[in-house]
């Protein structure tokens, strides 16, 4: 996302989730983004107005018809500053207000006067939620044009357990920030991303791996979905949280990930080979462990398949980018691969420095295209990802 501070007005009605919203606004202000909240008089009933305030930094409004902080009108003044309008948790009465053009207090009008997206976090009863009338506002608003984040199933605060418990905060909060995503140039394009390690197993307990987390491919992931594309994760094993919107898909081998790749990749814009794949495999797998003994055990490997290579003789169209992870003559070695597996881009990074690279959120990376060399100094994983696709922007000129 860019650096440019963007405004969300969140819209809290009365409903028992509403304490949660909290936490949305709490993960909203760590991406620096200006929170104004909007409260029915219902939702003052479950939270203090001043819980809100405390957590946004701003005056929170609730009565239509208080006394002004300032001479501006105030469902006009947020309805044009907001970059977007969240919902959360929205109760089945303002989704039947605004799906029936009732505008009858502080957030129903601000909602019918902001021509910002408006997203619905739902969260009530599963019996309200299932009721055909809901369903119907539902559906109507979404025809016009209105996003809505889909409640979870459980337990309820009423004890029923069903459909209606609101969206994890840390996913509606996750689906704003992407949505205020400045750059959506990716629209249209369809991108795979690799990332994690692969296994080479060597009997049914034992395997060789390497200390990829993941977190650079995810980033990546992350980024083209944020800006538009239409996103294929293939992911060796990770512990991280699959990434909303994007297609994934999870292998362990080498052979696994090659044969996923190889079905879409004719299909593919963009192609983004982030995972650090097991260059060699045990000649023998045993089928049954091993078993420890006094005498040394010596593992004869062999050479397992190159699948960026193998790319680079398929490219026709696609955009390739690759990594090089090194621990000596960086540049001079990611140049040869480059030019060996036909890229376009490969990113370079030094795996010898101790504040960036595996595991850390960090990462410190040279990117080289055919023409150009393009050094980043420190900067998250998110940020590298940003400039990648900056540049990939260039090149597709």
């Amino acid at each position: 996302m860019s650096h440019q501070k963007k405004t969300v007005v969140l819209g809290v009605t009365g409903g028992i989730a509403a304490y949660k919203a909290l936490d949305i606004v709490s993960r909203l202000k760590k991406y620096d983004i200006d929170v104004h909240v909007i409260m029915s008089n219902s939702s003052c009933e479950f939270v203090t107005p001043l819980s809100f305030q405390s957590l946004s930094q701003n005056i929170v409004i609730s009565d239509m018809f208080a006394e002004p902080k300032s001479w501006e009108i105030q469902h006009i003044s947020l309805a044009k500053k907001a970059d977007l309008l969240l919902i959360a948790p929205a109760t089945a009465n303002i989704i039947g207000k605004v799906a029936n053009g009732i505008a009858d207090d502080m957030l129903s009008t601000t909602v019918m006067a902001t021509k910002a997206p408006v997203v619905f976090a739902p969260a009530m009863n599963t019996n309200m939620y299932a009721n055909k009338i809901v369903q119907d506002n539902i559906s109507k608003l979404k025809g016009y044009g209105y996003d809505f984040i889909e409640p979870n199933s459980g337990r309820l605060a009423c004890g029923d357990n069903g459909t209606g418990k609101l969206a994890d905060t840390k996913l509606i909060a996750d689906i704003v920030i992407s949505k205020l995503h400045t750059c959506k140039d990716l629209v249209g394009k369809k991108v795979l991303v690799t990332a994690g390690p692969t296994i080479a197993p060597i009997d049914p307990v034992r395997y060789i791996s390497n200390r990829s987390s993941g977190k650079m491919g995810y980033a990546i992931a992350e980024e083209a979905r944020d800006r538009g594309a239409d996103v294929t994760l293939i992911s060796g094993p990770c512990d991280l949280e699959i990434p909303f919107g994007v297609k994934f898909l999870k292998v362990e081998t080498n052979g696994d990930m090659l044969c996923s790749v190889l079905k879409i990749y004719d299909n593919m814009d963009i192609v983004v080979k982030c995972a650090a794949v097991a260059d060699y495999k045990p000649k023998k797998y045993a089928k049954e462990k091993i078993k420890k003994t006094d005498k040394e055990f010596t593992l004869e490997l062999e050479k397992d398949n190159d699948i960026l290579y193998e790319l680079g003789k398929k490219k026709k169209n696609q955009i390739l980018v690759g990594f090089a992870a090194e621990s000596e003559n960086l540049l001079k070695n990611a140049e040869a691969k480059l030019n060996k597996k036909n890229l376009d881009m490969i990113v370079a990074n030094d795996i010898s420095c101790n504040d960036t690279g595996f595991k850390s959120d960090f990462n410190r990376v040279t990117i080289l295209t055919r023409n150009d060399k393009f050094s980043l100094d420190k900067m998250t994983k998110k940020e590298v990802a940003h400039e990648l696709f900056n540049l990939i922007n260039k090149l597709k000129r």
